[in-house]
């Protein structure tokens, strides 16, 4: 049976000409992983309950009717739209699926979602709702899981994620990103590692083998992996300096650690924006494929060690 992966390009965001959001890459990598021999499946839209486990509800209405101010909509770096409110959802309803594929089979991928920059009652940096904070209380509001760990690689700081965290030590946040890339109000992961401009494969590598002794030691129930691919020296907004083959090795690590964990996996997609587009596309694509290549599960084995997923749960609906 095919690998199941979310996806929500089918909901199209009118953006400006010369916009720097990249979005056709959302549709490549989809049609990578396709060719690949994954199962690609529409999104469903998350409720907007479920939402508001995380963030404010004032603020979550206000997006919804796009009654948002427009300093807030500049803050978060897209126009109001219809597609943009329909994306939205079902960026956070991948995540949510892809959440409750990893409970039932180990992992599971959103090819939207990593949107880390979102706090409670505000977005920024083209994230309006923080879809693996929306997940991890949508697994404890059920009883799911009580430990969950945020390993955020993406280039820029999981600002969003670290400050919903910050005082509940059952989430383990750690971010590895640039030390003077946005945002450059820095907020408080459990673990952050900042990184200075340059910084090469080698360096990097070591830095990841670190944080991920910090991720074995904190035992996680399920492990959500932020695998943005801006650390590429290709990338327009990255400022590191890693070559494709590093990156791959990267996501290599992370899979063989989470492979020893034996808890459930959920990959979201995050940033990248190398020039030609083709360079962002390839390295989103090798990360799910990586994931496949290690994690593809023994589903009797997986079970033993990991938590079933209880029967007539819809990670889309508030609970009754």
């Amino acid at each position: 049976m095919a690998r199941r992966l979310y996806y929500c390009d089918h909901h199209e965001i009118p953006l400006p000409p010369g916009h720097r959001f990249p979005l056709r890459k959302y549709r490549m990598v989809r049609q990578r992983l396709a060719e690949s021999g994954f199962e690609l499946q529409q999104a469903p839209l998350a409720d907007v309950a479920t939402i508001t486990l995380a963030h404010d509800p004032d603020y979550v209405r206000d997006f919804l009717e796009g009654t948002l101010p427009a300093a807030v909509m500049r803050r978060i770096g897209f126009p109001w739209s219809e597609g943009l409110k329909l994306r939205t959802l079902a960026s956070v309803g991948g995540t949510l699926g892809a959440t409750a594929d990893a409970l039932a089979t180990g992992w599971g991928g959103n090819l939207a979602g990593g949107t880390h920059h979102a706090f409670r009652a505000e977005g920024s940096g083209f994230c309006v709702f923080n879809d693996i904070a929306i997940a991890i209380l949508w697994l404890r509001d059920r009883g799911l899981v009580s430990r969950a760990a945020v390993l955020d690689l993406d280039v820029h700081q999981g600002d969003g994620t670290a400050h919903l965290f910050e005082n509940d030590d059952s989430v383990l946040t750690i971010s590895v990103h640039g030390r003077h890339n946005f945002p450059f109000r820095k907020q408080h992961s459990r673990l952050d590692v900042d990184l200075a401009d340059g910084t090469g494969d080698e360096e990097y590598l070591a830095v990841v083998k670190k944080v991920l002794e910090r991720l074995l030691e904190f035992a996680p129930e399920i492990i959500f992996y932020q695998s943005g691919v801006d650390a590429l020296a290709t990338d327009r907004l990255g400022r590191l300096s890693l070559t494709p083959a590093g990156l791959a090795a990267r996501d290599l690590l992370v899979m063989q650690t989470v492979q020893g964990l034996g808890v459930p996996f959920v990959v979201t997609l995050g940033g990248g924006y190398s020039e030609p587009i083709e360079l962002t596309a390839d390295a989103h694509a090798i990360t799910f494929l990586t994931a496949r290549t290690i994690l593809e599960p023994d589903v009797t084995g997986f079970s033993a060690s990991a938590p079933s997923r209880p029967p007539n749960i819809d990670p889309l609906r508030p609970p009754s």
